[in-house]
């Protein structure tokens, strides 16, 4: 597999949908700044993008579980997203944008959970090739971000545009290369209520503490590179300690199989949020130092890497295979999606243009420390031998 014609496509997948996250969620901010928007104009305009994720994962996946034509799907999402992005060439007022971010997000929530479940499936559910395969995303984002961080923070908003565009049409040639894996079509018979699993006490614990990781991530992913443009980092520092975060996901993706049959997920997620306390902590309090900010920044292996592939295993595990498009659909669209637009909405109140920014990343602490103790009060999930 590690070789073979279906790994490197997934791989080129990874790599260019996560190209355009390292363009979007560091410097979405940075391109409405550059418009002339406020920073509760920005945090509103975020949460409006973010929102999408709510109601499109379910959307997408109940097209993928009526259809089976998960390929078809990704090659739709890329293709759309690729055309509404364009439009921001023309749009500057509040509301326009506010709409061609919309739609542009709605279409690009179709990308990955589809992408995950035919990686996942393809792959026998594996955590190790998984993670093989999901590395290249990391390699993607930090190529992106160093790229972005030197040509946007002092550039006109249409360099934001102009990345993207060439990043969207790499990521649409690649889903034609994408091949539809061999899954048995279910009858309608077969298709039985996931709200059980949903309720469970675990899953629920697991799904606030998630929820509650991702408002902490407003600020940083709102307005990092904006405070460290106004901590006098040079453009090329922006994007490189941006890229960092990113660098390091990539040594925690390749062990992260083995950590998670080691440990489990309560264990995993729980160091996760509460090492994520520290890196909001520390970032609110002691960035204007680059050597504390360099470390600061490997957090993000646990923070983003260690707690992606665990909360990835941990749905796999959790949800039979006929449950899983709607399984992944449930956790983006709370997760990602309520926690993220609220995350972007709050960050962009407390932000002030700058002067709230400690008080900013002191909440996000105290979220991912409240986050932890959820963690801590799941039970250990028996851990299964497909997890390597």
């Amino acid at each position: 597999m590690s070789f073979s014609p279906r790994f490197l496509s997934f791989s080129f997948s990874y790599f260019a949908y996560f190209a355009i996250v390292g363009l979007v969620v560091p410097y979405l901010g940075v391109f409405l700044d550059g418009k002339g928007f406020s920073s509760n104009d920005i945090g509103e305009l975020i949460a409006i993008f973010t929102a999408t994720k709510i109601i499109g994962p379910t959307l997408w996946a109940n097209a993928a579980d009526k259809s089976g034509k998960l390929a078809l799907i990704i090659q739709l999402g890329a293709g759309l997203s690729l055309l509404f992005f364009s439009l921001l060439y023309w749009v500057n007022d509040y509301w326009p944008l506010a709409f061609v971010l919309g739609i542009f997000s709605l279409f690009w929530t179709a990308i990955q959970p589809q992408l995950e479940v035919m990686t996942l499936v393809s792959v026998r559910r594996s955590a190790h090739i998984y993670s093989r395969i999901r590395l290249w995303g990391s390699i993607g984002f930090i190529i992106s971000v160093i790229v972005a961080g030197e040509v946007l923070v002092e550039s006109h908003p249409d360099a934001f545009v102009t990345l993207g565009w060439w990043i969207l049409l790499a990521l649409f040639i690649s889903s034609l290369l994408l091949k539809q894996p061999v899954v048995k079509k279910k009858q309608a018979s077969e298709r039985v209520s996931i709200v059980p699993k949903v309720l469970q006490r675990n899953f629920m614990l697991f799904f606030i503490a998630g929820l509650l990781l991702q408002i902490s991530f407003g600020p940083y992913y709102s307005f990092f590179a904006l405070y460290l443009r106004d901590l006098s980092y040079p453009s090329v520092a922006i994007g490189a300690y941006i890229g960092l975060g990113a660098i390091a996901e990539i040594g925690i993706f390749i062990i992260a199989g083995r950590l998670y049959y080691l440990f489990g997920p309560k264990v995993l997620l729980a160091v996760s949020l509460f090492l994520t306390a520290l890196r909001w902590y520390a970032t609110g309090t002691l960035a204007e130092s680059p050597i504390i900010l360099f470390f600061i920044q490997l957090l993000h292996a646990a923070s983003f890497g260690l707690y992606h592939t665990a909360s990835i295993q941990y749905i796999q595990q959790h949800f039979a295979v006929n449950e899983q498009n709607r399984g992944q659909a449930i956790y983006i669209a709370g997760v990602y999606g309520v926690g993220g637009a609220l995350g972007a909405y709050l960050s962009g109140l407390f932000w002030l243009d700058g002067k709230g920014s400690v008080l900013s990343f002191e909440l996000a602490a105290i979220t991912c420390i409240v986050a932890g103790g959820l963690a801590c009060l799941m039970k250990s999930h028996q851990k299964s031998s497909n997890t390597i």
